[in-house]
């Protein structure tokens, strides 16, 4: 691993124990046993390693997105892997850095709306017209409407004015919203389906 990503993974581990705007880069330099100096020479403030950051993690949801997406043996399954996935990512997220990214980091912010505008839509609409292709998802619902519908409702989960941080649990919330959409739109089949995965998952 090179000084970069190491420099990148230290801001990580600390961003999402702290949050962003409490760690300071000499909090990363000691965090990693280097000078401040070095970290300059990568990263001109912290707000540029913010956005490299989230550069890197949003490449790698996409990856296990992917990876998730061609293992998978129907959509049904697709969606209840997508599930564990957005689990795991939530339960690692303080929500704390979902703010500080809104309020103090601007640009990077905007660099997960525009991948949650084009990748996660566009990946959504596919699973759709796939499922509905598979007879698991109900041929009437417009597919275009409900992956942006979707993707909303994960922005909303993290709304901290709607869902108080101090009340309800990020992810609780998520799954909640998750699985009140995979049902509304499946066909009888589907709901089947996604009974039996949900299941196997509880067990």
């Amino acid at each position: 691993m090179g000084q970069r990503e190491r420099i990148i993974q230290g801001g990580e581990e600390l961003f999402l124990t702290a949050g962003i705007k409490s760690v300071t880069m000499d909090d990363i330099a000691k965090h990693l046993g280097m000078s401040k100096k070095t970290i300059y020479q990568f990263f001109k403030d912290k707000n540029e390693l913010v956005i490299a950051l989230v550069k890197k993690k949003l490449q790698e949801d996409e990856d296990q997105m992917c990876v998730l997406i061609s293992n998978a043996g129907n959509v049904i399954e697709e969606m209840i892997n997508m599930m564990k996935c957005s689990e795991e990512i939530f339960s690692r997220i303080n929500p704390i850095v979902i703010h500080d990214l809104q309020k103090y980091h601007p640009e990077a912010w905007q660099q997960f709306q525009d991948f949650k505008a084009g990748v996660i839509v566009h990946t959504l609409e596919e699973l759709l017209t796939k499922g509905i292709q598979q007879g698991y998802i109900r041929p009437d619902i417009d597919v275009k409407i409900m992956a942006r519908m979707r993707v909303m409702q994960v922005e909303m989960g993290f709304n901290n004015s709607i869902f108080p941080i101090a009340e309800f649990s990020p992810w609780k919330v998520q799954y909640q919203l998750l699985e009140h959409f995979n049902f509304g739109i499946c066909t009888l089949k589907g709901y089947k389906l996604l009974d039996e995965y949900k299941n196997v998952i509880a067990q």
